[in-house]
């Protein structure tokens, strides 16, 4: 994969993480701010870099396998890598806006 693919393999991954929400907020998990980092190579290997909520969040440990399972469906994905942290604290101000506007934050 050149640039350009490996760019839009990671615009795809993001499309899958807006398709994915939290069953406590009526919010998908990028526009929350729950995902901090999505990185590709040319060999199809993806990394994740997110956060839940809270660390006692209720799908502490669903939510990290459900994100996985699904990015691994896109056909270019040879191994996804997760990684939950907990710093910086997710906060409300990582939200997009439009995630505060479905929220009545603003």
């Amino acid at each position: 994969m050149n640039d350009v693919e490996i760019k839009a393999l990671e615009e795809r991954i993001v499309f899958v993480l807006k398709n994915i929400y939290d069953p406590e907020i009526p919010v998908n998990i990028y526009d929350l701010g729950l995902v901090y980092e999505v990185k590709s190579d040319a060999n199809g290997n993806v990394k994740i870099l997110m956060t839940l909520t809270s660390p006692n969040c209720p799908v502490a440990e669903s939510l990290p396998a459900q994100v996985k399972e699904e990015v691994s469906y896109l056909k270019e994905i040879k191994e996804v890598d997760l990684e939950l942290t907990f710093e910086p604290p997710w906060s409300q101000d990582m939200m997009t806006e439009e995630a505060k506007l479905e929220l009545g934050f603003l």
